[in-house]
């Protein structure tokens, strides 16, 4: 059985504030019938109040439909809802001529005339904001807003309402549809820039892997590219000498293997380099990019004295574990804790964010890790330890021996 709330949990935070937006404007929905359409009861005959409850029902699905079509649209899967938005603007309308045409020519009151008046002023407003959503022009949403106003100065008058009420009508309308609009694009304008955000931090992720994978391209080449070049000159002169029968062939072809040889040893040194992470830096970084990232990070330990293979391999548990918290989770909290006992070191790491993606086991990213730690006689283990909180705990031996073939395939470092 799926714990309660899981659903909303395992939404990332782009996911999050998207739903959030999308049941503010269904909730408007129900609150634009509750606002105008229980007064009506009592206030006006049966038939009357179930007319002008159909209608403001068919008006607020209307406009709920519409905005959730409108944030579809500013999300680019699907085209632009021209046809909803004529439709509400059509449905407003004519809710909007019947409440007044009620107010001056139906049945007599002050109620009637209140209700009917309400859902007047109320379904223009929640129309405006509702069509607002659909349209990105700034200068075409306060045409939109003036002319609701316009219009409903423009449908009062001619209905026999009186001058100064028509205009205080047209007034009110043009505030509050002018307020809702505004909270219409602010909303879509703050889920825009939230999905900004989060496909930049993805952005930086990719390409802080991206300038390391260029890093140890450049030291390889660097290295490798001068003896090669050498290699290739000296097997060419030893071909010249062997054909004209020289000796001299021998001494050539010794010293290309003697550049092989030290070529190997120069290329091992790149990559244990670039293998090797220091565990002190690796956590200062972690906290300098979590926090930059907006996640509360905070280190404890001291990881100074620390052989240098158990501060290599620890350092790479940091790295990982701060790249999930990034490009995986929702944290808004992480610890990292490095501390002694019994003849080992136990890195902790540990985020309010539910990974959703390399979770518990899985992921490439763990599976190189533990290769790297088995190198090191040691473990990790990984995985949620309470609601919507992740762990990952690695432990080392602090006496370390480092096999003589402890060379670990790079494919390992695609996930860093």
């Amino acid at each position: 059985m799926r714990e309660a709330g899981g659903w909303w949990r395992r939404k990332s935070t782009p996911a999050k504030v998207e739903t959030y937006t999308r049941w503010s404007f269904h909730f408007f929905a129900v609150a634009e019938v509750a606002a105008v359409g229980v007064p009506l009861f009592g206030a006006m005959p049966g038939w009357l109040t179930a007319l002008l409850l159909v209608m403001l029902g068919g008006h607020a699905v209307t406009c709920a439909v519409t905005a959730s079509r409108a944030l579809d649209w500013t999300r680019g899967s699907r085209e632009q809802p021209v046809h909803m938005l004529w439709t509400l603007g059509a449905i407003t309308a004519t809710v909007a001529t019947t409440a007044i045409a009620i107010t001056e020519h139906g049945p007599s009151g002050e109620d009637v005339d209140a209700a009917a008046g309400g859902i007047f002023a109320v379904v223009l407003i929640f129309g405006a904001g509702a069509i607002a959503l659909g349209i990105r022009d700034r200068k075409r949403i306060f045409g939109l807003v003036a002319g609701f106003a316009a219009g409903a100065g423009g449908i009062a008058a001619p209905l026999g309402m009186p001058g100064p009420a028509a205009l205080a009508t047209a007034v009110a309308v043009l505030l509050g549809a002018g307020f809702f609009a505004f909270t219409s694009v602010f909303s879509v304008w703050l889920l825009t820039a939230v999905y900004e955000l989060d496909e930049a931090r993805e952005t930086r992720a990719r390409l802080a892997v991206a300038e390391e994978r260029l890093r140890f391209g450049r030291d390889l080449h660097d290295v490798m590219g001068r003896n090669l070049a050498v290699i290739a000159l000296k097997s060419e002169l030893a071909v010249q000498l062997a054909r004209r029968g020289r000796e001299e062939a021998v001494d050539q072809m010794t010293e290309v293997q003697r550049i092989a040889q030290e070529t190997q040893r120069e290329v091992r040194d790149v990559v244990r380099g670039y293998r090797e992470a220091d565990l002190g830096a690796e956590l200062a970084g972690a906290r300098g990019v979590l926090t930059a990232a907006g996640i509360d990070c905070e280190v404890t330990g001291e990881p100074a004295g620390l052989p240098a293979e158990v501060q290599s391999a620890l350092g790479w548990v940091v790295r990982e574990a701060t790249t999930n918290v990034l490009r995986h989770g929702d944290a808004k909290r992480c610890t990292v804790a490095v501390r002694t006992e019994e003849e080992r070191v136990v890195l902790t790491v540990e985020n309010d964010g539910v990974l959703t993606s390399s979770g518990g086991t899985g992921g490439s990213g763990l599976a190189g890790l533990r290769e790297r730690l088995a190198a090191v006689a040691g473990t990790l283990e990984a995985g949620p330890v309470r609601q919507g909180a992740f762990r990952l705990v690695a432990q080392v031996p602090l006496a370390v021996e480092v096999p003589l073939v402890a060379e670990m395939p790079l494919a390992a470092e695609g996930n860093a």
